[in-house]
């Protein structure tokens, strides 16, 4: 009897031992053999970078280890996206990643798969976009400008940044869901965009709220409407495109964190508790809602069931609008 009771001890020992051997590999693989280095697709500056900088700094504060933000861009974010699908699994290499994740493969052939050759981690934030027009415009509401395209179709025009980003494809969705035709105008970037509506060369922009808030908050321009599901927290008297009377209509640009394919489940476990913790950070959340971009903290399956409807959803604006790669 006694020496079933020191075999069972022994096992039960064992699988302590194991279980706390794992539990310092997960340490000594996130932070420990290297830095926590979170790849940006996007140039230093933005928003997105602000992001990424805010959370690798409050998790290396948060949980003592080494974080780093590196900023890849470059192709439409593909060039970044490529480099971490080739990473090591070893939870030290995560991506920044935002619509154009699942935008890209559906316009051209990649090396990688955003469903397939990744691990979902966090849906980090949700950042709805603005309609705007010059203040010296005649359209008050969107539903003025919306009946006036109506009467002269193809005459106003609608800019972006583009073709084929998340806000482009939001004015399609707009043009589909309103039944209107608005002339699309690409510019190479938002400032640009900007820059041609103060000079009244567009009717109308949709862009990041962090694009237009200053020009909105300072009478240059007038928010018509917003992109998201629920009206935003700095533009509180602003309609969403679905209250104006397109049920349904949302187009936000949403930003998370990936990591390579094979990246063990007790890694990802590890960096969605960082992650989530870093999210609550009262300090954290007042400056993410500062530039519109409001704190989500949505991780593991619920992140990847996010991603893959995002991927449909853009499949089918693409084949609706005839959107080619260039």
């Amino acid at each position: 009897m006694r020496v079933v009771r020191n075999r069972v001890l022994s096992q039960k020992l064992t699988a302590a031992l194991a279980i706390v051997l794992a539990t310092m590999t997960v340490v000594a693989a996130l932070g420990e053999t290297g830095p926590l280095r979170i790849v940006v697709p996007f140039p230093p500056g933005g928003s997105t970078d602000i992001l990424a900088r805010l959370l690798a700094d409050q998790v290396g504060r948060m949980q003592g280890i080494a974080t780093v933000a590196e900023n890849r861009p470059g192709a439409g974010t593909i060039v970044a996206t490529e480099a971490v699908s080739r990473a090591a699994p070893d939870g030290n290499t995560l991506l920044l990643n935002a619509n154009s994740f699942v935008i890209n493969p559906n316009l051209r052939k990649l090396s990688y798969d955003p469903l397939t050759s990744f691990e979902p981690v966090c849906y980090l934030v949700r950042s709805p976009q603005v309609i705007v027009v010059n203040s010296a415009s005649p359209y008050r509401t969107l539903a003025d400008l919306i009946d006036v395209a109506r009467a002269k179709p193809g005459e106003l025009t609608m800019a972006s940044v583009g073709p084929a980003t998340t806000q482009h494809l939001a004015i399609e969705m707009l043009k589909r869901a309103a039944d209107v035709n608005l002339t699309y105008i690409p510019y190479q970037g938002g400032a640009h965009a900007m820059n041609a509506l103060l000079g009244e060369h567009v009717t109308a922009v949709l862009a990041n709220y962090a694009e237009v808030f200053e020009q909105v908050h300072a009478g240059k321009l007038r928010a018509l409407a917003t992109t998201g599901e629920g009206r935003t927290d700095t533009l509180p008297d602003v309609p969403t495109v679905a209250e104006t009377g397109y049920k349904g209509y949302e187009a936000v640009a949403w930003f998370g964190l990936v990591a390579p394919a094979k990246t063990p489940p007790e890694t990802l476990s590890r960096l969605e508790g960082w992650l989530k913790a870093a999210l609550q950070v009262p300090e954290i959340r007042t400056k993410l809602i500062t530039l519109g971009l409001y704190p989500v903290g949505k991780c593991g399956a619920e992140y990847g069931a996010h991603m893959r409807e995002q991927y449909d959803a853009y499949a089918r604006a693409i084949a609706a609008s005839n959107i080619k790669s260039d």
